[in-house]
């Protein structure tokens, strides 16, 4: 990990109390965004571990994947697929491939979907996404990618916060751990 990165990225993080009635601090990562050192150098990191393995494409989940998928494509060199969720009211037209996400952390099943002319089986697909939890988005997209027959080399997020088990099975790679959040 980028050690100059991780502490930007720790010092640019809060945690948000919702209010009364709230059963959980809500995370605001927005001061990410707003730092133009902190967006020049996301690319770079989060593909890094997967330069020698040469993806093609990069897929990410709607919505903060909507901005690190570009993020990480362009620093590879190569294309961006986003995978679009129903309630997002962006559906795209034309023909697409579904698939739904295990049980994340509030209990939710995830709907996803990517664009069939995108995705094939010639692609070598790096999955990117700002917080992973239980892995059950990055779940869905390994079965999209599966059904499209593309091959998934990893995934890498900007936090991690899931059982070591998950992100063994799910190949993620992170810039900063929950914990290194949690302080």
């Amino acid at each position: 990990m980028p050690s100059e990165l991780t502490e930007r990225l720790a010092a640019l993080f809060r945690w948000i109390d919702p209010g009364p009635g709230a059963s959980h601090l809500v995370s605001d990562i927005s001061g990410w965004w707003r730092d133009p050192g902190v967006l020049a150098d996301l690319g770079p990191a989060l593909v890094a571990p997967y330069r020698t393995a040469r993806p093609t494409v990069v897929l990410a989940p709607a919505v903060t994947g909507l901005l690190l998928g570009p993020l990480a494509a362009t620093a590879l060199g190569v294309g961006f697929v986003a995978a679009h969720k129903p309630g997002d009211g962006r559906l795209p037209a034309g023909p697409l491939t579904w698939a739904q996400s295990p049980p994340d952390y509030r209990g939710r099943r995830v709907e996803l979907a990517v664009r069939d002319r995108h995705l094939g089986p010639d692609d070598r697909v790096l999955v990117v996404d700002d917080w992973v939890r239980t892995g059950a988005q990055i779940h869905a997209l390994h079965d999209i990618c599966a059904t499209r027959g593309a091959e998934v080399l990893g995934a890498a997020v900007v936090a991690l916060d899931c059982p070591p088990e998950v992100a063994a099975a799910l190949r993620i790679t992170c810039l900063i751990t929950g914990a290194d959040l949690r302080g």
